[in-house]
Formats: C-alpha cells, sequence, structure tokens
C-alpha cells in the first residue's frame, strides 16, 4: 500500500467468502481509468455488528463483509441517510 494512501484517512475492507461461486465478478480496468468492481453473494444475512467498536461487520451465509468503521463514523452515516434534501 503506498504511503499516500496511509497518509489519509481511509476506511479498509476486506470480503471473505466461503467459495469462488460466491463471486459474481471481479473487474480491474487498467486503459481508462483506475476503476475496479468486485461483486459477489454473500446469501442469507446472518449478522450485523461492529467488533471493538470499530469494525464493521456483516455475515451472510456465503462470507462475511469487513470494514473499518467506528460506531460514531456509522452514526454520522445512518443519521445523513435519515435527512431528507
Amino acid at each position: 500500500m503506498s504511503k499516500d494512501i496511509l497518509k489519509e484517512r481511509k476506511h479498509a475492507f476486506s470480503i471473505e467468502l466461503d467459495s469462488r461461486n460466491y463471486v459474481k465478478c471481479i473487474s480491474i480496468l487498467n486503459e481508462s481509468g483506475d476503476c475496479v468492481l468486485i461483486e459477489g453473494y454473500l446469501g442469507e444475512l446472518e449478522e450485523v455488528g461492529l467488533i471493538e467498536g470499530i469494525m464493521l461487520e456483516i455475515r451472510g451465509t456465503n462470507g462475511t463483509l469487513r470494514m473499518d468503521l467506528n460506531e460514531e463514523e456509522l452514526k454520522k452515516l445512518l443519521k445523513k441517510e435519515g435527512k431528507e434534501p
């Protein structure tokens, strides 16, 4: 990971799937831009929670999505979502 990315506050994520059969698409475009697309199937959602208050974890029957998002940031984002433009 580049030092520039580490200097800024970025939210890291990981996706762990139980099988490659649950991956719908992985696309990395090099010529026209730096776009990356990852799609898949977490399956039936089983649990959503915060690990140690700093890691959002969404678990499904097929895998887990994790993102470093603390409770305060999550509350702010959910509050924004509830407001009308």
